[in-house]
C-alpha cells in the first residue's frame, strides 16, 4: 500500500520533463504554420494576379462575347487577350486607354441594337460640353442609344463638336446655309398649321427651329431603325419614374402596341440657393406638375406656390411627348407629335416626368437677354416670348443693375423661406429627387466625361462644316440669310399660297401646333366650376 500512495503522489505531482517538452514544442510550431499559412496564401494569389493569372470573378456569370464598356464608349478596335492582362497592370490604372465605367452586365445598359426598343433623343442645341455631356450619358444610363444633335452657337465650334461626333450613337447636325435652305424646302414649312410662329423673333424663331430639326430627325430615325423618338432641351432630364431599373426603356417597352405617343408631365426645378453653378449636380428640389397632384391641393396652395409670380410654373407646364417612329410620323411643336394620316392615341404616365432645370442658374437671366432683341417694354416683348415669366425676366436683364437683378432672382426664383418650402414638400407638390444627381455624379467620378474629351480627334471629321465657318455660312449668321421666317417679305405670298393648297389636302390632321403653356391658373379653376 505504502508503494501504491507513493506511485499517486508522483504521477499527480511532477510530471516527465519529456512530455512536457513534447507539447509545447507542438503547440508553437501549429502557431507558426497557422500564422505562415495566410501570409503565403496571400502572396501566392498576388503573385498570380500580378502576372494576370487570376480570372475577374464577375466575368465568370457574364454572357460570351460581352464586355463591360459602357454604352456608348465602346472602343473601334478590339482588345486582345494579352493587352487585357497588360492594362491589368497597377501602374496603369490611372491611365485607361478607352473610357468605361465599371457596372454589372446584368443592368441591362449594353448600347448594342439588339435592346428593345431603341429610344433616340433629338434636341436643337447651343450648350457647351459642361452641359451637354452629363445630359447625354445620364440619358445613355436610363437606356436611350441614338441622339440627333442640331448644334450651333458653342455647340457648333470645333472644340466642342470634334468630342461630340467621336460618341457612337451620336449624330451631329451643323446649322449650314444648305440645311437651311433645305429645310426652307420641307413640307412644314409650306404648311398653315405651325405659320402662326413664323416671321417672328426669338422664342417663336427658336420653336419653328425646332419643328423643322424634329423633321428631319424622323427621317433620320427611321434610317436608324429606331422605334421612339423624343425631342429634349439639354436642360431637361427624362425621369422614368415606376420603372423596374430607373430605365426609360423598361418603360417603354411596356407600353401597349395601339399607344403612339407617350406624354411625359414635366416637374421644374426650384432652387434653394442664387449662387448654383451646376443645377444637374445641385438641385434635388422639384415642383411636381398638375397632372401629378390632387386637383383641391394644386388650387388650394395656388398662392403659396406661385409667390407673386405670374403662374404656377415659371415657364411651361405642358411636358414633352416620345412619339413611335411610324408612318405619317410629324412634329406638332416641340412639345407634341402628330400624324398626318390619323389622330395619334396619345397616353399620360401618372409617375414619369420630365425634369425641367430652368432659371436654375442667376446666369439664365442674362443669356436669355443676349440672345434677343427685343426691346424691354411690355409691349415688344410679346413678340419674342410665348410665357409671361420670361418677359418679365428679359425686361428685369435689360433694365436693372447687378444687385436688383440678383434681389428679383431671390425673390421670385430662389426659394429661401424654410417654412414655406417645407409646408409644400409636406402637401407634395415640392418633392425631393435625387436620383439624377446620383447618376451623373457617379458618371463624373468614373471620369467617363473627362475621358470621353481627352480620347477624342483633335480635328474634326467635317471638312465641309470647317469651310462652311471661314465662310462665315453656320450658325446665326446665316439663319437671317435662306429661311423665310427671317425675311418677311421674302416669298412670302409663294409660301402662303402653297399653304393654303396643302392645308385644303391635309384635312382635318392639320392640327395647330402644341405651343409651350402655362399650367392651369385660378381663373381656369373658376370657369372650369362654373362650367360645371
Amino acid at each position: 500500500m505504502p508503494s501504491h500512495h507513493h506511485l499517486h503522489a508522483s504521477l499527480r505531482g511532477n510530471p516527465p520533463s519529456h512530455s512536457s517538452t513534447s507539447a509545447q514544442s507542438f503547440t508553437s510550431k501549429l502557431l507558426l504554420l497557422l500564422t505562415l499559412l495566410p501570409l503565403t496564401l496571400a502572396a501566392f494569389a498576388f503573385v498570380l494576379q500580378w502576372r494576370g493569372g487570376l480570372e475577374d470573378p464577375s466575368n465568370r456569370w457574364s454572357p460570351p462575347g460581352s464586355d463591360r464598356v459602357f454604352p456608348g464608349m465602346e472602343s473601334t478596335s478590339s482588345i486582345s487577350p494579352e493587352s487585357h492582362r497588360a492594362s491589368s497592370d497597377c501602374l496603369s490604372l490611372g491611365r485607361s486607354a478607352s473610357p468605361s465605367f465599371p457596372y454589372f452586365r446584368d443592368w441591362k445598359f449594353d448600347y448594342q441594337s439588339n435592346m428593345k426598343p431603341k429610344i433616340c433623343i433629338t434636341t436643337s442645341t447651343s450648350a457647351g460640353l459642361d452641359q451637354i455631356l452629363p445630359w447625354m450619358f445620364y440619358h445613355k444610363v436610363i437606356g436611350v442609344t441614338t441622339f440627333f444633335l442640331f448644334v450651333e452657337g458653342k455647340a457648333a465650334t470645333p472644340d466642342v463638336s470634334r468630342v461630340l461626333e467621336s460618341i457612337p450613337g451620336v449624330k451631329v447636325i451643323y446649322r449650314t446655309k444648305e440645311l437651311e435652305e433645305q429645310q426652307a424646302r420641307s413640307r412644314i414649312w409650306n404648311e398653315t398649321w405651325l405659320s402662326s410662329f413664323f416671321y417672328k423673333p426669338c422664342n417663336y424663331e427658336l420653336f419653328v427651329k425646332q419643328s423643322l430639326n424634329m423633321e428631319m430627325a424622323i427621317v433620320m430615325a427611321r434610317e436608324a431603325s429606331v422605334d421612339w423618338i423624343i425631342h429634349l432641351d439639354t436642360d431637361e432630364l427624362m425621369h422614368p419614374a415606376g420603372a423596374r431599373e430607373y430605365s426609360l426603356r423598361q418603360l417603354l417597352l411596356d407600353v401597349p402596341e395601339k399607344v403612339d405617343m407617350v406624354v411625359f408631365p414635366n416637374y421644374e426645378s426650384s432652387v434653394e440657393r442664387d449662387d448654383i453653378k451646376d443645377p444637374f449636380g445641385e438641385v434635388s428640389m422639384f415642383k411636381k406638375n398638375y397632372d401629378h397632384l390632387p386637383k383641391d391641393t394644386y388650387f388650394g396652395m395656388y398662392k403659396e406656390s406661385t409667390r407673386g409670380n405670374p403662374n404656377y410654373f415659371l415657364t411651361y407646364g405642358n411636358g414633352k411627348a416620345a412619339a413611335r417612329v411610324q408612318d405619317h410620323l410629324r412634329p406638332n411643336g416641340a412639345h407634341r407629335w402628330h400624324n398626318y394620316m390619323k389622330t395619334p392615341n396619345e397616353i399620360k404616365l401618372e409617375e414619369a416626368a420630365i425634369l425641367h432645370y430652368t432659371y436654375a442658374k442667376f446666369s439664365d437671366l442674362t443669356s436669355r437677354r443676349d440672345r434677343c432683341g427685343c426691346k424691354p417694354t411690355k409691349e415688344d416683348v410679346k413678340r419674342c416670348f410665348m410665357l409671361e415669366f420670361d418677359r418679365s425676366a428679359f425686361i428685369i436683364a435689360s433694365t436693372a443693375t447687378q444687385d436688383e437683378m440678383m434681389n428679383w432672382y431671390r425673390d421670385h426664383v430662389v426659394w429661401g423661406d424654410k417654412d414655406v418650402k417645407l409646408k409644400l414638400l409636406r402637401k407634395g407638390i415640392l418633392t425631393r429627387i435625387y436620383a439624377p444627381m446620383a447618376i451623373i455624379q457617379g458618371l463624373r467620378e468614373s471620369g467617363v466625361f473627362s475621358s470621353i474629351i481627352t480620347s477624342a480627334p483633335l480635328t474634326l471629321s467635317k471638312d465641309k462644316f470647317l469651310t462652311s465657318i471661314s465662310n462665315g455660312t453656320s450658325s446665326r449668321a446665316v439663319a437671317s440669310e435662306s429661311l423665310p421666317s427671317r425675311k418677311t417679305g421674302r416669298r412670302k405670298g409663294h409660301q402662303a399660297t402653297a399653304r393654303r393648297t396643302l392645308q385644303i389636302k391635309a384635312g382635318a390632321s392639320n392640327a395647330v401646333a402644341v405651343p409651350p403653356l402655362s399650367p392651369p391658373g385660378v381663373d381656369d379653376h373658376i370657369l372650369h366650376v362654373q362650367a360645371r
